[in-house]
C-alpha cells in the first residue's frame, strides 16, 4: 500500500477531537453509540474521490503469477494495488495468500492487519497485529497501527497510550514517532477537557 501503513492517514486527523469522542462515549456507559467514535479514523484518507483500480498493473502481476504462483512479492503487490483503490476483501486475499508462502514477512502482516480494520474487522487486526510483533516486537509500524486500532477500534486509551510510547521511544524523530506523539497529545488533553467543570 502507499502509505504501507495507516500512519498517515492518520497523521492529519485532529487527534484530540476524535479521542475525545472515543473518551466521552466511555464515560456514557455500555449504551453509548461507541461505534460513532470509531467511523471517522475506519474512513478512507481520500475521500473526496473513490481511487480506481490499476487494472493494467493488476493484470501484469497476474501474468506473473500465472506462471510463478508463489511469487510472494506479486501477491503483495497485489494486494497493495487493492488496498490502494481501497478494496480490503481483495487486499486481504492477497496478503493472505502471501503469509501462505511466506509467514515472516512482517511488512505484509502488518498490512493485512490494516485491511482488516480498514475491513471493520479490528479484532482481526489486532490479533493479526500480535503475530507481526512476535516476528519483530520493535517495528514501529506495527505498534503505532496497533495504538490506533485500540484507540478508534476498540476505544482502549490506555492500551492505545502505551503502544504509542513504544512508538516513541523505539523509533524518534520518524513519521511513526511523530504520529504517536500527537495522538498521546490527544489522549492527554481529552481527558483534561473531560474532566474539567462544566461552565455554567
Amino acid at each position: 500500500m502507499k502509505a504501507e501503513s495507516i500512519v498517515f492517514a492518520i497523521a492529519g486527523m485532529c487527534f484530540g477531537v476524535i479521542l475525545g469522542w472515543v473518551l466521552g462515549s466511555q464515560q456514557a456507559g455500555p449504551s453509548a453509540p461507541v461505534a460513532a467514535a470509531a467511523q471517522p479514523a475506519s474512513a478512507p484518507a481520500n475521500t473526496s474521490q473513490t481511487p480506481v483500480l490499476d487494472e493494467a498493473k493488476v493484470q501484469s502481476l497476474q501474468t506473473i503469477l500465472t506462471s510463478d504462483p508463489k511469487n510472494t512479492g506479486a501477491l503483495v503487490q497485489l494486494g497493495n494495488t487493492y488496498f490502494d483503490a481501497q478494496q480490503y476483501p481483495d487486499a486481504i486475499k492477497y496478503y493472505e495468500q502471501a503469509l501462505e508462502i511466506a509467514p515472516n514477512n512482517v511488512d505484509a502482516s502488518t498490512d493485512l492487519g490494516v485491511s482488516y480494520y480498514y475491513a471493520n474487522r479490528a479484532d482481526d487486526a489486532l490479533r493479526q497485529f500480535e503475530t507481526s510483533l512476535k516476528l519483530d516486537p520493535k517495528h514501529s509500524k506495527t505498534l503505532l497501527n496497533k495504538g490506533i486500532v485500540l484507540a478508534f477500534g476498540k476505544q482502549d486509551l490506555d492500551g492505545a497510550a502505551t503502544a504509542w510510547n513504544q512508538v516513541v521511544a523505539l523509533a524518534p524523530g520518524t513519521p511513526e514517532a511523530d504520529a504517536a506523539r500527537r495522538g498521546l497529545e490527544g489522549i492527554t488533553a481529552s481527558r483534561a477537557n473531560a474532566s474539567a467543570p462544566a461552565a455554567k
